[in-house]
């Protein structure tokens, strides 16, 4: 699995690996500014949004990094965080938080047809195993891996920030523009609308996430390009933020909590 920090399309996305090793979230949010600064046509963008996961972090270290990145005129503007704790440092600190509004809540029961970009994003924070299925309205970031035998299917994008090897649907209310991306996409079965694939045999290339489309269609898999496969951001009027999953199936999945 990556254990770097990933950039994602600007104002600037920033996806954090999940928390173990020995460097603190802020000395790798660095090391990935210090990384862009030497890519030529990949300038370090004025905004910044955090995707930190499972990682901790509390109002001193995160402080101390809005002012580390203003020192260097960067702006930290949101922390999308998968624990509690984070979310409330981020709001005393001036960061928005991934924690839906009182306004999504109404807009979830809009039956309209949404662009996948334009959809919640769901978030599953762990592994999927097997027997699990997972189910999202509109595109889904998944926090972990998805093991072989576990299933997930969405109306937008799949996104695994892990190892995927069990069966993807993205695109599964018919979008053929849905795209399935992995840090290591080696899935027993990938389907994009109506379209179906068996993943590859060759072993994934080391520390490169991959992506599959739907090209003339047939199923594609490429290099995951350095842009977020979702075209809005925090900033962006459109953008409806993360939500928790909605349907969750199988024995292993625990039950959605709600946001504070």
């Amino acid at each position: 699995m990556v254990l770097r920090p990933q950039w994602h399309g600007a104002p600037g996305w920033l996806l954090l690996p999940l928390p173990g090793g020995e460097a603190t979230a802020a000395e790798l949010v660095e090391r990935a500014v210090d990384a862009a600064d030497l890519l030529d046509g990949a300038p370090v963008p004025a905004n910044l949004a955090l995707v930190a996961g499972e990682w901790q972090l509390g109002v001193r270290e995160l402080r101390a990094l809005v002012d580390r990145l203003a020192a260097r005129g960067i702006r930290l503007t949101a922390l999308w965080s998968a624990d509690p704790r984070s979310r409330v440092a981020a709001a005393a600190v001036g960061l928005q938080s991934s924690s839906p509004g009182p306004e999504d809540q109404a807009s979830r029961s809009e039956p309209s047809p949404r662009e996948p970009s334009s959809q919640k994003l769901c978030l599953q924070r762990g592994t999927l195993r097997s027997g699990d299925h997972l189910e999202a309205e509109g595109s889904v970031l998944v926090l972990g891996d998805v093991n072989p035998g576990a299933r997930v299917s969405a109306g937008g994008h799949v996104l695994v920030w892990g190892r995927l090897r069990g069966i993807a649907h993205a695109g599964c209310h018919g979008d053929a523009r849905a795209r399935i991306v992995a840090l290591q996409l080696r899935p027993l079965q990938l389907r994009i609308a109506g379209a179906v694939a068996r993943g590859p045999d060759d072993s994934p290339a080391a520390g490169m996430a991959e992506q599959a489309s739907l090209v003339d269609g047939t199923i594609r898999l490429d290099p995951a390009p350095p842009i977020w496969p979702l075209e809005r951001t925090p900033d962006s009027p459109a953008y409806s933020g993360l939500e928790p999953v909605g349907r969750r199936f199988g024995p292993n999945l625990p039950r959605p909590q709600a946001q504070p």
